[in-house]
């Protein structure tokens, strides 16, 4: 199964795909994240994402997708995917459409996320990240703190602030989105394999709320 998370940045994509990995047995894979992991170690690749990111632009697309071609080659997705943070764009979309079917697969579903642009910049400016690569755990200091200041509940590594989690970065950052990437919804919806939910504490309706009625459609 290849899934797809849609949606702007603080909209809960990695919450979700995290929870849908854990009760669907298949992997996320998050552009973010290895783009974040070559920064971190300061690779030929991480200092190109680095000059883009660190500006609240996406990375070229050629770069991207050839990142994610090879990971899809990689055994332990073999039994499907969770993409969050690709397709960004209606181009790298069909380049996707087009590695799959080389495969034999498709895109199965496509989860779109909507959040307030207020109630996103209020997310990200108070968001905590595990600076352990291999749990990553997300937190909120309003919405979801952990149970220790500044320590992962799940590992005990330190919560670090991403270098990009700042107001004017991610004002930037939803420009580009709805320029860019908001008319990937049009392309899937399209296809007839859109879902669109709705994550807001307005609604009283959070991340986990969502991957709980998301598992019950896909059974």
């Amino acid at each position: 199964m290849v899934i797809i998370m849609l949606g702007a940045p603080g909209t809960g994509k990695g919450t979700v795909a995290g929870l849908l990995q854990e009760r669907l047995g298949i992997k996320q894979v998050s552009t973010g994240d290895i783009f974040r992991k070559n920064i971190k170690e300061g690779t030929e690749l991480g200092t190109l994402a680095e000059k883009y990111i660190s500006k609240g632009n996406l990375v070229p697309d050629e770069v991207t997708i050839k990142i994610i071609e090879d990971r899809l080659n990689e055994p332990d997705l073999e039994k499907g995917v969770i993409l969050d943070g690709f397709p960004r764009t209606v181009k790298q979309a069909e380049e996707l459409d087009k590695i799959l079917q080389l495969k034999g697969k498709k895109v199965d579903k496509v989860i779109s996320l909507t959040t307030p642009d207020e109630e996103i910049i209020e997310r990200i400016v108070n968001r905590r990240v595990c600076s352990n690569q291999d749990c990553k755990a997300v937190y909120n200091i309003v919405l979801n703190p952990p149970k220790k200041d500044g320590i992962c509940d799940k590992c005990g590594a330190e919560l670090i602030v991403r270098k990009d989690d700042t107001e004017e970065t991610v004002r930037a950052r939803l420009s580009n989105y709805f320029e860019q990437t908001a008319p990937l919804v049009d392309y899937y919806e399209k296809q007839g394999n859109l879902l669109t939910e709705v994550v807001s504490k307005s609604i009283n309706k959070l991340g986990k709320d969502v991957a709980e009625e998301i598992v019950e459609i896909l059974k």
